[in-house]
């Protein structure tokens, strides 16, 4: 009786123990997915010139963006972004990706100089010198990726062109053109709707 006792006692002991660890590996998922948000679109390897990633998403769930740049009377361009399936978050966003919200990069021939969380900016007239100048809106999520479609950033570009006028001229900017999503040459400015040239005053 003995013999058979014991291991009939150790087997309820382990039947407990399986179930306590049942029920404690049942419960660590609802902390993991209560702590990290569903995975947002794919991570690409491309990557954008400061080496953040592609994060692509289906052409139907992707947000869109369009630029309009036109001069001011001080000198300096007034920036407009047009944002679709988009939403710009707060300062204060969590680290993550989130389905068609984030913020946008403002770069002018290529070099970031500013991160927007709305849709209007005052570009200094020394960022743009003398000469023509491709302004790029490009999208990320908070996270730091770049929102992409077939492997390409969804931004938008600009090209502007400052001059400086004679005694009396007025600065002036031809109207915005259509906007679209990619560009379909090579060049840095990857894709974009956009304005086309702008004539302006540079100081």
């Amino acid at each position: 009786m003995t013999w058979t006792r014991g291991p009939l006692a150790l087997l309820a002991v382990c039947v407990l123990l399986t179930g306590a660890a049942g029920c404690g590996s049942g419960q660590e998922p609802e902390r993991g997915s209560g702590a990290s948000p569903t995975p947002v679109g794919t991570l690409l390897e491309d990557r954008d010139p400061e080496g953040r990633p592609y994060r692509q998403v289906a052409q139907r769930d992707a947000p869109d963006v369009g630029i309009e740049v036109q001069p001011d009377g001080a000198g300096d361009w007034d920036v407009r972004l047009a944002v679709r399936k988009f939403r710009f978050s707060g300062a204060g966003a969590a680290d993550e990706a989130v389905a068609g919200r984030g913020l946008a990069h403002l770069y002018v021939d290529g070099r970031l100089v500013a991160r927007l969380r709305t849709t209007e900016y005052r570009l200094a007239a020394h960022l743009v010198p003398r000469g023509t100048h491709h302004v790029t809106a490009r999208l990320y999520a908070d996270d730091g990726t770049a929102w992409a479609v077939d492997g390409r950033p969804v931004e938008s570009t600009a090209d502007i062109t400052a001059s400086q006028p004679g005694p009396g001229a007025k600065p002036s900017a031809s109207a915005p053109g259509e906007a679209r999503t990619h560009a379909t040459d090579a060049r840095p400015r990857i894709g974009g709707r956009g304005s086309p040239d702008r004539a302006g005053k540079a100081s």
